[in-house]
């Protein structure tokens, strides 16, 4: 991170009643699109679901005032390993318990301007999913431009990764999105399928990797490209 963008972030984390000492050893990772309903909060959840099953300490922040992220977490087993909420629409990180490894950060929809700039700022990896739509791929090229522009943001403060969300294989709309996706100058990690175990996911409190193998072996054959991207130095500032 450069100073001009050290000295924003911290200003930021001050602001949210935070230091940079207490999350600069905490993995963060924001879940990014302007478009509602492509999968940004099945994503958060399951990448928080996989953290805390790993046994890491990992919180959920949504940012969204629909909150459907802590929807899914209030259906949570008190079994399954922690998760820690986090109302971001109301309080930002204000609430952000010291103890914790890894926050996922779910964004909301039509995010921009200084809104955006700083919760690019308090990233370390930017997930960003696309549906296999006309409209989705046209929102995705007008934000990716928009994203672009923050080029000094994006590349030192954060690293950013595209995933084909929701796909069919062997379609028309597969073929055009994996298409566009794989012109961009942004990493393109994964495709995850549309399938019904994110259903279930979300009426259990569970991430895709929570269900039994026998359901999710597929899914999470889709994953791993994407966890393993999350797991280089290729996902982290330099």
């Amino acid at each position: 991170m450069d100073l001009f963008n050290r000295l924003k972030a911290i200003k930021y984390l001050i602001s949210n009643g935070l230091s940079f000492r207490k999350v600069r050893h905490m993995r963060r990772i924001l879940i990014l699109n302007p478009k509602g309903g492509c999968g940004k909060s099945t994503i958060a959840t399951s990448l928080a679901g996989y953290f805390a099953s790993n046994g890491h300490k990992v919180a959920l922040a949504d940012y969204d005032p629909q909150g459907s992220s802590l929807s899914w977490l209030a259906n949570r087993p008190e079994k399954r390993p922690e998760i820690y909420p986090i109302k971001g629409y109301e309080s930002g990180l204000k609430n952000l318990p010291s103890y914790v490894t890894h926050l996922v950060m779910d964004a909301p929809a039509r995010l921009e301007g200084q809104e955006l700039d700083n919760l690019i700022r308090i990233s370390e990896s930017i997930v960003f999913p696309v549906l296999p739509s006309p409209i989705d791929i046209e929102a995705a090229v007008d934000y990716l431009d928009l994203i672009l522009n923050r080029r000094q943001l994006v590349m030192k403060q954060a690293k950013m990764a595209l995933v084909a969300n929701r796909i069919k294989e062997n379609t028309l709309s597969f073929d055009i999105l994996d298409n566009f996706l794989e012109k961009q100058k942004i990493p393109y990690v994964a495709t995850l399928r549309e399938s019904q175990n994110y259903i279930k996911c979300f009426d259990r409190g569970l991430g895709i990797h929570e269900l039994a193998p026998y359901l999710a072996y597929t899914d999470w054959e889709q994953w791993q490209p994407l966890i393993n991207w999350i797991d280089s130095k290729k996902s982290l500032p330099g």
